[in-house]
């Protein structure tokens, strides 16, 4: 049996303390010999991210996951990530605190901190309306040739007005990730308040 449900359900709870997602939204998953596990709708809104291994959604990469009503509103981008992308372990989907203003902005955040440098600038994909396949396209062809990022630990990107979708080798690399990338957009920001 698989540990990753133990695993999502911890990093989602590091998300929530850590203010790298919010309470209304954003959502996690990890794919391992084509089963899905990801947390289901509501997570956030409902739950405030303290879930049980029990509550995470788990089944075949290539079921029909749009007929359970409990299916995560951003779950396509999900399913199309780990479909055009088999190396990736996982993908977080996520409200940081100090990206939010970059979505809000529609900007990229440069890679000013050292330990960001891997990621390179993250970049804005086109909007799309929330849940719908045109954001998940969006999202995939913004992660396709980022493969030896996400290789070596994870590549990300944001949606404008929306949040940050991360793709990643496993779900530890991919919280770490995100944790680099919102502190990295705090730097930006509050290097602004020294000139």
């Amino acid at each position: 049996m698989s540990d990753l449900p133990e695993q999502i359900v911890y990093v989602a709870r590091r998300m929530f303390e850590r203010r790298l997602t919010d309470i209304s939204g954003g959502n996690i998953s990890a794919c391992e010999n084509n089963t899905l596990y990801i947390t289901p709708k509501y997570s956030g809104s409902q739950k405030h991210w303290q879930l049980e291994p029990g509550a995470i959604l788990s089944g075949s990469l290539d079921a029909d996951w749009f007929s359970n009503p409990l299916f995560s509103r951003e779950g396509k981008a999900h399913l199309s990530i780990y479909r055009n992308m088999p190396f990736v372990g996982a993908v977080i989907h996520a409200h940081p605190f100090h990206v939010l203003p970059f979505c809000a902005a529609g900007k990229p955040i440069p890679p000013i901190m050292e330990n960001t440098q891997k990621f390179g600038v993250i970049e804005v994909v086109p909007a799309a309306p929330a849940h719908s396949q045109e954001l998940a396209d969006n999202v995939v062809a913004g992660l396709l040739d980022q493969e030896e990022r996400i290789r070596k630990q994870a590549a990300a990107v944001l949606v404008p007005r929306h949040g940050i979708f991360i793709a990643a080798k496993d779900l530890f690399a991919g919280l770490d990730a995100l944790e680099r990338i919102d502190w990295n957009a705090w730097c930006v920001l509050a290097q602004k308040l020294l000139l």
